[in-house]
């Protein structure tokens, strides 16, 4: 995609990706609580942000383009591939898509929902049986879904960092940890000095 044009604007993609991780993610983290609803919202935002920047309106890029043209005049930063700025800023030549930081991100992302699907199991497993979840990575992680997400947002960050992005994702991080922080009972209290935060 170079053609500008063609590059943004597409709105349905900015959706059906957006539909496609909120509703991953509402399937596994399932919020009961208001402040479960505020942390998934918090998500869903952060991600219907990347995604709006991705495909809608190329806003960073906007902001920065006058620092971007004159460093890197040759690059057409208005193009889609360009926002794929780790690559460009390091001189990737080829198809970012194929570049060292975009295929980074595809391990903290498909590690994030990997660990989200495998940690889920061991949640409704013993949720079942109305135990605490101490096996799986449950047994390492206190909280692997919080975890999972992060490493999805991290991911993404580093596939296609937004100014937006990069301001809400230490927010998202510092409510997953006071979730994290709060969620502490005396069934917890034994699990919780056995796995890490």
């Amino acid at each position: 995609m170079t053609d500008a044009g063609a590059s943004y604007g597409l709105w349905l993609l900015v959706f059906i990706n957006s539909a496609v991780f909120i509703i991953f993610a509402f399937s596994f983290f399932k919020p009961q609580t208001k402040r479960d609803w505020r942390s998934f919202g918090a998500f869903s935002a952060f991600v219907v942000a990347l995604f709006t920047e991705m495909y809608g309106f190329p806003l960073t890029i906007f902001f920065l383009s006058g620092w971007l043209q004159s460093t890197w005049p040759e690059v057409d930063w208005f193009a889609h591939d360009s926002g794929h700025l780790p690559e460009m800023m390091f001189g990737w030549q080829s198809n970012p898509h194929f570049g060292p930081f975009h295929l980074l991100s595809f391990v903290f992302i498909g590690g994030g929902f990997w660990l989200i699907s495998v940690a889920w199991y061991h949640l409704w497993n013993a949720q079942r049986q109305g135990l605490l979840a101490t096996t799986g990575p449950y047994a390492r992680i206190r909280h692997p879904q919080y975890v999972g997400f992060v490493l999805i947002m991290l991911g993404f960050l580093v596939q296609w960092p937004t100014l937006l992005t990069l301001a809400m994702f230490p927010v998202l991080v510092w409510m997953y940890a006071r979730l994290h922080a709060l969620s502490t009972s005396a069934r917890f209290s034994c699990h919780r000095s056995r796995a890490r935060p």
